[in-house]
């Protein structure tokens, strides 16, 4: 499928201004994996016909990551130069696919001058449902899942339906973890610490927290092995580009890669969704 997207200047030469702005995130931009995430998403916003723009090589890191790392310095460097930029376009809402940035623009640029209505694509994914810009088919209903809350989007702002609607929206009947919503557990990628060497003889906390979604698709139940469950696809879903490489690798850590996919919420609504 060959996607339409416009950057801000393009719009402004237009003469026209976009709907929302899409920003896109490192993550979105540079990662393979990520980069499908953010595809899944420009797609939805071209079915649902959504006047959207990106940056393009004007967008820079949100800051997030040092803020995290403790260079308050860098964060506001970038954090004033990003919202410079945002103003002089005059933007009011932003959607992003990536929880670290949608709290840092939404809660963290405020103090500096960036006011802004944000929303994670959870959010604006269902105000497409409601808006009846979207349909979606339930065509997963022998799919065993489970839904790993991002701390910045579950526990950092408090999102915690949304997720869970798209999800039982295309058919799924989620099986939570015991560890979720607001007693979720980290990914281990917060806080820059994706970015850190693991320390020898202690478990990762991604080894953690796959291991428990494991153990939530039946891994660890043999009655369930031998039974019907064993041939059914089994999906760890998420909300987060770095949630998704850290469970992603802790999948693979469990050689388990060949039996769970472990997917963005956009990408299983991609599927699912239907063309007007």
């Amino acid at each position: 499928m060959e996607l339409e997207v416009k950057t801000m200047t393009e719009w402004v030469q237009e003469g026209r201004k976009p709907e929302i702005l899409f920003w896109v995130g490192s993550a979105g931009s540079f990662d393979d994996r990520a980069k499908k995430i953010t595809r899944s998403f420009v797609e939805i916003l071209n079915i649902a016909n959504v006047d959207f723009a990106v940056l393009g090589t004007e967008e820079s890191a949100s800051g997030d990551v040092a803020k995290r790392a403790g260079n308050e310095f860098l964060f506001q460097m970038q954090a004033l130069m990003n919202i410079q930029l945002l103003n002089s376009y005059n933007i009011k809402r932003i959607v992003t696919t990536c929880p670290h940035d949608y709290n840092t623009i939404k809660n963290e640029y405020k103090s500096l001058g960036g006011v802004y209505e944000v929303f994670h694509h959870t959010e604006f994914l269902i105000q497409l449902i409601n808006k009846n810009k979207l349909k979606l088919n339930k065509i997963y209903k022998d799919t065993i899942i489970t839904y790993h809350d991002p701390c910045y989007l579950g526990r950092g702002n408090r999102i915690y339906n949304q997720p869970r609607a798209l999800l039982n929206y295309v058919g799924f009947k989620i099986n939570e973890m015991h560890r979720s919503k607001n007693k979720s557990f980290c990914c281990g990628a917060g806080g820059a610490q994706m970015f850190k060497e693991p320390e020898k003889g202690k478990q990762d906390i991604n080894i953690n927290r796959t291991l428990e979604a494991l153990k939530t698709l039946g891994f660890e139940d043999k009655k369930k092995i031998n039974s019907t469950f064993q041939q059914k696809r089994k999906i760890i879903a998420t909300g987060c580009p770095f949630c998704n490489t850290m469970l992603t690798d802790g999948v693979k850590n469990q050689n388990k890669e060949s039996e769970v996919e472990v997917l963005d919420i956009v990408e299983i609504i991609s599927k699912a969704k239907e063309s007007f």
